[in-house]
């Protein structure tokens, strides 16, 4: 299993980026995939998940309005369309296997059991 993840780039504050997470060894259509993001001195955050079940989409609230999970499963390649960008979304991003749900407190999005993280990608918003 090998997830690749790539697109990240220095941006100014209100600007644009699309990741992209490349799966090898496993199809995409299979599991549930997310992008998850870890700052300096942060815990990792779960930004987005796209189930595999139904389609459905889970965003963090931070992000939520601004960031667009999506899937090519042709490509088995999942992508993060990010706009509006903010220096707080500064962080290395991550594609992983994901929950994501929503409570009466917001919706969250979590890791399930999984080693192989990939390298990650830097995104970072001057301000």
């Amino acid at each position: 299993v090998q997830l690749v993840e790539s697109g990240g780039d220095l941006v100014q504050t209100g600007g644009s980026l699309r990741l992209s997470c490349i799966a090898s060894g496993f199809t995409l259509t299979y599991y549930a995939l997310g992008w998850f993001r870890h700052a300096p001195g942060k815990e990792r955050e779960g930004v987005s998940c796209l189930s595999t079940t139904d389609g459905s989409t889970h965003y963090a609230d931070s992000v939520e309005g601004r960031f667009t999970i999506s899937r090519d499963n042709v490509k088995n390649t999942l992508y993060l369309q990010m706009n509006s960008l903010r220096p707080n979304d500064t962080a290395v991003y991550y594609c992983a296997p994901c929950e994501g749900y929503c409570s009466g407190d917001g919706c969250y999005v979590i890791t399930v059991p999984f080693d192989d993280w990939g390298q990650g990608t830097q995104v970072t918003v001057s301000s």
